[in-house]
């Protein structure tokens, strides 16, 4: 298997290298409005937004700048497939402007914007992102009522296309190889993620982008890209950054393309790249761990009926039967372009006949 995965230098508000329904999924986490390290993202693109700020007029200066956001919708929007989905981490902010402390809700906003597009608005999932710092809490102490609730979570928002889900050939062998595991289905659509923590990027040889760059954990795009896309699909991230989408799709086995408005994050991206390979399989082989524990407890209570064709370990449901995971066997870069070629993963682990005897029934 073959994927190609292109990179634009550009705004993302005029995507015209991309066709009209041709993307299958969108994974992005866009700028925050009225989160202050992006202020000047904003602001260069509407120099009203700095008088809002400096007048107090947060709310105004908040419109604006999802006005900014909207420009982008609205290609994300026209480049993908119906029944595609786009999927988006977004935080609300808390911020004092002039004399007045308020919550800015983004995801209210954006929610919005697509609602009126006529996109289906699928549920959500809250990302809880604690924090133990004794100064989180804001206000007045112990005495009422001045106080704030501390804002410990960001939203993935949900939308598809159009009123259908895709279709698929019966028994599509890209679909069915593209199968996750069972208790891995029971983890991933929960609407609480709380086992996945905020990273802070690796810029440290990067000094003049820390500022710029917020952390996007590789693991929220690439459960979303296994989510809900199969192998051989084309995933578009809008507000690249440091191409974390992209790397999981890479490791996904599925085609992307990129747009970010700042070619210093390039070299970043360029360093991860040099890891892809033992990344790719490290993260098959923790999937697969993953799952041989998990059987171990299963099988107090219950019995497998089913084998994995590939790999022949056990599995719980027949849909799990044909899951398939790739490595990236070469990869080639030309410009801004990198074509990978993938082969299947070798999973060369003995299993002891004794306890694979017990899991199948």
């Amino acid at each position: 298997m073959k994927t190609e995965h292109i990179l634009y230098f550009k705004n993302s508000n005029e995507m015209k290298e991309i066709n009209s329904n041709t993307i299958d999924l969108i994974v992005t986490s866009p700028p925050y409005p009225m989160i202050e390290m992006w202020d000047e993202i904003f602001i260069s693109a509407n120099h009203k937004i700095k008088e809002y700020i400096k007048n107090g007029k947060g709310f105004k200066a908040f419109q604006l700048m999802h006005e900014e956001l909207n420009n982008t919708w609205r290609e994300c929007f026209r480049v993908l497939n119906e029944g595609g989905l786009i999927c988006i981490n977004i935080g609300d902010a808390t911020r004092k402007v002039g004399n007045s402390f308020q919550l800015y809700p983004n995801h209210v906003k954006i929610t919005s914007f697509f609602q009126n597009y006529d996109c289906l608005i699928l549920p959500i999932i809250l990302w809880r992102k604690p924090t133990n710092s004794p100064t989180k809490f804001m206000g007045s102490g112990m005495l009422p009522t001045n106080a704030y609730v501390t804002l410990e979570h960001e939203y993935i928002l949900i939308f598809r296309k159009g009123k259908k889900n895709r279709r698929f050939k019966p028994k599509s062998e890209k679909r069915y190889n593209s199968a996750y595991f069972w208790e891995e289905r029971n983890k991933w659509f929960s609407d609480e993620w709380s086992d996945i923590i905020g990273k802070s990027q690796s810029l440290e040889n990067y000094s003049d982008l820390r500022e710029r760059s917020a952390a996007f954990p590789l693991e929220i795009p690439y459960r979303m890209i296994n989510m809900f896309s199969i192998y051989g699909d084309y995933v578009l991230d809008p507000f690249w950054g440091t191409g974390t989408t992209t790397l999981a799709a890479m490791i996904s086995a599925r085609n992307s393309y990129g747009y970010e408005i700042d070619p210093e994050f390039s070299k970043v991206f360029q360093n991860n790249v040099k890891k892809i390979k033992p990344l790719t399989d490290s993260t098959n082989k923790e999937r697969i761990a993953t799952h041989l524990n998990f059987l171990k407890s299963y099988i107090k209570n219950k019995q497998v009926k089913y084998t994995s064709v590939h790999y022949n370990f056990p599995v719980i449901t027949a849909q799990e039967k044909d899951i398939l995971f790739y490595s990236i066997k070469d990869i080639k870069k030309l410009d801004n372009i990198y074509n990978l070629e993938h082969e299947k993963f070798s999973y060369k682990k003995k299993y002891d006949k004794e306890v694979h005897s017990s899991l199948i029934k």
